[in-house]
């Protein structure tokens, strides 16, 4: 009896802070939790609540209540947002069946150390690393009229192909400017996760007699459940926002239209309806809708 008082004892001292240690806690945790809501939660809600307004943006006295206006104009009187809507399930069309099946694939063939995967790990992970403004930097040096590409063609500016404004190339141009950083992307969690995973299983799978690619199907695949709702998640996020590599190519307005560039352009360009306020919040529950259903179907199927 003595023994495990003494035990509990030992354990509640354990368990209290200091002074000094709850500062420590207050400071690490209190700082970052204040600039997250300062500079994420406090300007989303207030984003969503100029939706709803007529204002400049200049005077707050002179915000007025707008009700859905802003959106009626939106879904029934603007056709630039239905081609940019367009635009970007297009793009989440394109990471979905062809950039991300991509990235698992080099993670597998990776992960099994063909030759000269060393090379290949590095090549695909060096634009991860790059945001994609630099991204649309560099590929612009590319492919612009008078770029590396035209210039490689022995092209001159009159008769260099436009990449970037012929309706043709365009869209496709960029959308291989994002694979070029989703590929790596995606390679990276997935290589993580076949790491992870016990060899044993395999040696399990092969003694069964099952192929290399049902063993992915079956028992690699599902075994990595929490990296492929990451997976979807970032897969989701990354098909919308594109903004900053179409930015750097077409300047503030023109070029391919997403979701993104409404934005800017309305936020800039038409304050005084807070219509981009409108498309913002648009943007967000496109991409939150759809990942908090598939998680909550997820871990539906993980209680069962």
């Amino acid at each position: 009896m003595k023994t495990t008082a003494t035990n509990q004892e030992t354990a509640r001292r354990r368990r209290t802070f200091s002074a000094k240690d709850r500062l420590t806690l207050g400071v690490f945790i209190g700082i970052p939790t204040f600039f997250h809501l300062l500079l994420v939660w406090i300007p989303a809600i207030l984003t969503i609540a100029l939706s709803f307004t007529f204002w400049t943006g200049i005077r707050i006295e002179d915000i007025k209540w707008a009700g859905l206006d802003n959106y009626y104009n939106i879904f029934f009187e603007t056709p630039r947002f239905w081609q940019a809507l367009g635009v970007n399930v297009a793009w989440l069309l394109w990471f979905g069946l062809i950039a991300t099946p991509l990235g698992i694939l080099l993670a597998y063939q990776i992960d099994r150390q063909i030759r000269g995967h060393q090379f290949y790990q590095s090549a695909y992970y060096l634009p991860v690393v790059l945001s994609m403004a630099v991204i649309g930097i560099i590929w612009n040096f590319l492919l612009r009229p008078d770029g590396f590409i035209n210039g490689l063609l022995g092209l001159p500016i009159s008769e260099a192909i436009s990449f970037f404004g012929d309706d043709k190339y365009n869209l496709w141009v960029l959308l291989i400017m994002g694979s070029w950083r989703h590929i790596g992307y995606i390679m990276l969690l997935y290589l993580a996760g076949l790491k992870a995973i016990d060899a044993a299983l395999r040696e399990a799978a092969s003694i069964d007699g099952a192929t290399e690619w049902q063993t992915f199907r079956k028992v690699i695949f599902p075994a990595m459940a929490p990296v492929n709702i990451i997976v979807i998640v970032i897969t989701i996020i990354e098909s919308l926002r594109a903004f900053d590599m179409i930015y750097i190519i077409y300047g503030g307005r023109g070029g391919v239209p997403i979701l993104g560039v409404l934005v800017f352009e309305n936020i800039a360009g038409e304050g005084a309806s807070m219509k981009g306020a409108a498309y913002a919040v648009i943007l967000f529950l496109l991409s939150i809708i759809p990942i908090i259903a598939y998680l909550r179907q997820q871990f539906k199927e993980d209680v069962r």
